[in-house]
């Protein structure tokens, strides 16, 4: 089951490594923070860089929430198990874990899509938004990027992720 966890933002990375290093394997299978690339421009020139797709939240990997929860009040760094308050912790849906697997690749990032814009129908013709532009929300062209709505825990969460309109038409 996948799990999700709030951490102190601006400091995912970190937080990650510590749980690599200090949760055993037995407890977590796997930890990560889903990125996605974006075209970014820097000193004049764009380039593809990766930006978390959920800052201050990380994902993880477990059979068993509650020796996760025990393994994780280890770590020296705030992290809280998503769930209520009776320390129940809530698993990520199938659906919502297959919509996350359809997107992100085995390094859990969200490739960088290219399409196009004729008249009001976006049309994606590579990458992991292909097939998806009716969950487009909205499209800002200047900074490359489309925004959708997730659904997490019953919720609607606004996400952005790379989109590259490669040409315009009327």
């Amino acid at each position: 089951m996948w799990y999700v966890a709030q951490v102190q933002a601006g400091r995912e990375s970190s937080t990650l490594e510590m749980c690599r290093r200090l949760v055993p394997p037995s407890v977590m299978e796997d930890c990560f923070m889903p990125e996605y690339e974006v075209m970014w421009k820097i000193r004049g020139e764009w380039r593809l860089v990766k930006r978390l797709l959920f800052p201050g939240y990380l994902f993880f990997v477990a059979d068993d929430p509650e020796a996760l929860h025990r393994e994780l009040s280890k770590v020296p760094l705030p992290i809280r198990l998503l769930g209520n308050e009776e320390n129940s912790f809530f698993p990520l849906t199938g659906k919502e874990r297959d919509w996350f697997l359809s997107f992100m690749d085995g390094s859990h990032t969200v490739r960088m899509s290219e399409g196009y814009i004729a008249g009001d129908k976006i049309t994606v013709t590579r990458g992991p938004l292909m097939g998806f532009e009716g969950d487009i929300r909205k499209i800002d062209r200047h900074k490359r990027r489309a925004y959708l709505d997730v659904s997490l825990f019953g919720r609607t969460v606004p996400a952005s992720v790379g989109l590259e309109i490669v040409r315009k038409s009327a």
